[in-house]
C-alpha cells in the first residue's frame, strides 16, 4: 500500500482548498511508462475514481490508484520536501531496482 507523509497530505489539502475543488475529489497516484529509467510517477487531482481504482484515505486525502500502478506502488512513501534546492513531492520506493538522478523515474 502507498502511504503519504503528513507534509504531503497537507500540501494536497492546501491545493484543493486554494482551487475551490469539491471535497469528494482525490489524488490520482499513478505509475506511467516513460522517464529516463522506464517508469515515472504521476500525481493529478481528479473528481472521482475510476470503476477499477483502489481508493485509499490518508490523513483526509483520498488516493485513487489504478490496478497497473498498484503493483509498482506497494510500500511507496510520498513526501513533500522544501529545501534550498527547491520543493516538491518525492517518492521513496523500496521496490525500485534503479533510478535516475532526477528522482522522478525508476526501474522495477
Amino acid at each position: 500500500m502507498v502511504t503519504m507523509t503528513h507534509s504531503a497530505t497537507e500540501k494536497v489539502q492546501d491545493f484543493i482548498q486554494e482551487h475551490g475543488v469539491d471535497d469528494d475529489v482525490g489524488l490520482r497516484v499513478a505509475v506511467l511508462p516513460g522517464g529516463c529509467s522506464g517508469f515515472q510517477y504521476g500525481l493529478n487531482i481528479e473528481d472521482a475514481p475510476e470503476d477499477d481504482d483502489e481508493v485509499l484515505e490518508m490523513n483526509g486525502v483520498r488516493l485513487f490508484v489504478d490496478p497497473f500502478s498498484a503493483q509498482y506502488l506497494d510500500g511507496v512513501q510520498i513526501d513533500y520536501v522544501s529545501s534550498m534546492m527547491g520543493q516538491g513531492f518525492t517518492f521513496s520506493n523500496p521496490n525500485a531496482s534503479g533510478g535516475c538522478g532526477c528522482g522522478s523515474s525508476f526501474t522495477a
